[in-house]
């Protein structure tokens, strides 16, 4: 072999490893909707949450209060029509596994990894349910079916809600600590390192935009149609405003 010849298959070589090293063999383990479920509901509850107090983000709060509800609605139906992957059986399968888990803990066996997962099923749970019941007691509020004292309620279930954000936060960081990968990342691109066949075969990447489509339309459709939506911004200085007008054709 020649001097040329080595330089290009030693050229060819570089170029592979270059190639390899830029496209790292990875699965496809989450489809788009459900990434799309994931980060609109984080947004719509930490929009909320941080919209609660005060009548000046009323209409912002019951907005973002009225789309939680409807991803709940999404995530149920995808969970009894959609792919194996994502459906409910899923979880209650993973639930099912706490007994032996605990019986691995009293035996002195410690899986880190099977205990992770079966945590962040338990918080994704009770996260879901515990959103039902703060979304249902803020429709009271806001529909005024109740007493005020359902606003307390309302306060307390959002900040049960919120704790258990940080929790599964929590388990995230710990979890792309031990196994060294970020899988906050996974939520993103759906794909996780590694080789092998994918685990979700299709990304659906039309339903995902479908439902990105219908919350934005309901942003609209909530913000040219509440009643209160037109005068909502100067709320405040519009009843001091008529106060003193009241104040004044007493006098």
């Amino acid at each position: 072999m020649n001097t040329t010849s080595a330089s290009r298959a030693e050229a060819g070589t570089e170029i592979g490893a270059q190639t390899g090293a830029q496209a790292l063999p990875s699965r496809r383990i989450i489809d788009a909707p459900t990434r799309a479920f994931h980060w609109l509901m984080a947004l719509s509850f930490a929009g909320a949450y941080i919209t609660a107090e005060g009548e000046r983000w009323r209409l912002v709060h019951v907005t973002l209060g009225y789309t939680v509800i409807g991803l709940l609605v999404f995530r149920v139906l995808w969970g009894l029509l959609g792919p194996r992957q994502v459906r409910l059986s899923v979880w209650a399968g993973k639930l099912r596994g706490v007994k032996a888990f605990v019986q691995t803990l009293k035996a002195g066996r410690v899986n880190f990894q099977a205990g992770q997962n079966l945590l962040q099923t338990l918080a994704i749970v009770a996260l879901l349910a515990l959103l039902v019941f703060t979304s249902g007691s803020g429709y009271s509020v806001y529909q005024e079916l109740t007493g005020e004292w359902m606003e307390d309620v309302h306060e307390v279930l959002g900040n049960a809600a919120l704790a258990i954000v940080g929790l599964h936060l929590v388990m995230v960081a710990a979890g792309s600590l031990l196994r060294r990968q970020n899988l906050a990342l996974t939520m993103v691109t759906g794909r996780t390192p590694g080789r092998g066949p994918d685990l979700v075969k299709k990304n659906r990447a039309p339903l995902a935009a479908l439902l990105l489509a219908c919350v934005l339309a309901g942003w609209v459709w909530q913000w040219q149609n509440a009643p209160s939506a037109a005068g909502l911004a100067a709320w405040p200085d519009a009843a001091a405003t008529q106060s003193r007008s009241h104040a004044d054709s007493d006098d």
